[in-house]
C-alpha cells in the first residue's frame, strides 16, 4: 500500500513537471514521455511504438524527467504554485468556517494569506 502511495506521488510530481516544462523538451522527447508517463505505456510497448529499444525508451524517460526536474530546480514554478495552491485553499477553508470567526479576525486572517499570495507572484 505505501508503495502506491510513493507512486503516485512520483507520477503526481512528474505529471506537474511536464505541465510546467514539458514544452521545453523535443517534439520526440515529448510524445515518448507522454505515451510511457502519462499514457502508462510499459517501456516494451513504447520502444514497439517508436522503433527503439526497451532500454532506449528507459533511458529517454529518465533523462526527460532529469530534465525537467533541472528546469524546476532553477525556476521553481511548480513550488511556487502548489505554495499559492495552499494558500488559496487556506482561504477557502476560512470562508467556508467564516461563523466560527469574527469577521475583523476573518478579513485579517485572509489580508495575510493574499500578501502571501502576491510576494509569491
Amino acid at each position: 500500500m505505501i508503495a502506491k502511495v510513493i507512486d503516485m506521488d512520483q507520477v503526481l510530481k512528474q505529471s506537474l513537471l511536464y505541465d510546467f516544462y514539458g514544452e521545453l523538451l523535443t517534439e520526440h522527447q515529448r510524445s515518448v514521455y507522454e505515451e510511457v508517463v502519462q499514457n502508462d505505456l510499459s517501456y516494451s510497448e513504447a520502444a514497439e511504438m517508436f522503433g527503439v529499444s526497451r532500454q532506449g525508451i528507459h533511458e529517454l524517460v529518465k533523462r526527460c524527467n532529469r530534465i525537467l526536474e533541472d528546469y524546476e530546480s532553477r525556476l521553481h514554478l511548480v513550488d511556487r504554485f502548489l505554495r499559492i495552491r495552499a494558500n488559496v485553499q487556506q482561504i477557502q477553508e476560512l470562508s467556508a468556517n467564516c461563523e466560527a470567526v469574527s469577521r475583523e479576525a476573518l478579513a485579517k486572517q485572509v489580508c495575510e494569506i493574499s500578501e502571501k499570495i502576491l510576494e509569491e507572484l
